[in-house]
């Protein structure tokens, strides 16, 4: 029984190995896009830039601020918060600013549908935002965000450079003390790196709905989120390879550190489970199945090394920590780099058992159970 494990172990710790070696390589092949700040523009792109909120006073203002300090003309944007039944004065706070500047705009969800009817919130009021934007293109982030100052200028150049319906982008958690943090910032290092090599490799329809964008008459063309609203996470990834399907050689990856945007980390224990139990909750749902397999591989990988535990194999336990905390800094090098978050690379072993312990269970409840996001129960 010792040697069946472990060689299952070997073989995947091989497949494991191959993967992260593969996302290196995508990776390493992607190159800055060519930004200018001072190249002349002829017709400027019109982009409206939707912010779905719930309870997002503490935040709201600093990221619409941040937009409204972009290097780019006010008049060839308009940014929509869409409040979903917010609880605070997230709403009021929006309309204060909307009455120095006019083209900062509120919608409420409140105003076209009853809470109980609904079961995919996000996915509602971005339908509803997009549904009133005058942009050619629809721009999505989160009212915890803090948006970067060439953000729109290199949006408006890769798309006229590009000709893409879609855009992924790269975000990121800012950086602060304590575990917590230093914890998921290490995660979504990792997630970030892999969305950025996969879509630039075109393999994974992978992004992220705090950095993102599409062109409005394709979302309209392929039908919005129909077929996948009645799911509740998902708004970008889902939304992203419905359009991969039928335009795929237009799906871009906008590779530059002035587009990252940046993002709380949750401020608990409780939130951060919550949050990636929200995230695993689709998985099951994916139409992508290179992404499905990547998935099932990462999970049992890391369901092995419980199974040493419990068996009392602890060396070839240490071994395979060994050999995947290897691989894993393989890849995550030249992505902190990208990110400039190479010092945080040191604590990465340290933290290795509390991530594969997260992923069984997040992994695991965003199958079978509820959970709690933003003050409501969510199947």
């Amino acid at each position: 029984m010792h040697y069946f494990l472990d060689w299952i172990l070997a073989i995947l710790t091989l497949m494991y190995a191959g993967l992260l070696i593969a996302y290196r390589y995508w990776f390493d092949k992607l190159s800055f896009f060519d930004f200018k700040p001072d190249r002349a523009v002829t017709a400027y792109t019109r982009f409206s830039i939707v912010i779905p909120a719930r309870n997002e006073a503490a935040n709201i203002k600093k990221c619409v601020d941040s937009i409204l300090a972009q290097a780019y003309p006010a008049e060839f944007f308009e940014i929509i918060v869409i409040d979903d039944f917010s609880e605070d004065n997230t709403a009021s706070i929006v309309e204060a600013i909307h009455a120095e500047h006019a083209h900062v705009k509120l919608l409420k969800l409140a105003d076209f549908y009853n809470a109980d009817e609904i079961s995919s919130f996000k996915k509602k009021a971005i339908e509803k935002a997009v549904g009133h934007a005058n942009g050619d293109w629809i721009i999505t982030t989160d009212a915890d965000c803090i948006i970067p100052k060439y953000w729109l200028l290199l949006y408006h150049q890769y798309i006229q450079a590009n000709n893409p319906v879609f855009v992924a982008a790269p975000v990121m958690f800012i950086k602060e003390k304590g575990i917590l943090n230093e914890f998921q910032v290490l995660d979504f290092l990792a997630l970030q790196g892999i969305t950025a090599a996969a879509v630039g490799a075109g393999k994974h329809s992978m992004s992220n709905g705090a950095n993102l964008a599409f062109e409005k008459s394709a979302f309209f063309a392929v039908g919005g989120y129909q077929g996948v609203d009645h799911i509740a996470s998902g708004d970008d990834m889902f939304l992203m390879h419905k359009m991969k399907k039928t335009l795929s050689s237009r799906i871009g990856y906008l590779f530059h550190p002035n587009a990252i945007v940046f993002t709380k980390t949750m401020q608990n224990w409780k939130d951060f489970l919550m949050q990636r139990i929200r995230w695993s909750s689709k998985a099951r749902f994916y139409d992508d199945s290179s992404i499905f397999w990547v998935l099932l591989l990462v999970y049992v990988y890391n369901f092995s090394f419980l199974v040493l535990l419990l068996m009392g194999h602890y060396q070839s336990f240490f071994i395979a920590i060994a050999f995947k905390t290897f691989f894993e800094l393989y890849f995550l090098d030249p992505v902190a780099k990208f990110y400039f978050l190479e010092k945080g690379l040191r604590y990465f072993l340290l933290y290795q058992p509390l991530h594969i312990v997260y992923t069984l269970v997040a992994g695991l409840f965003g199958q079978i159970r509820t959970y709690t996001w933003k003050g409501r129960q969510v199947k």
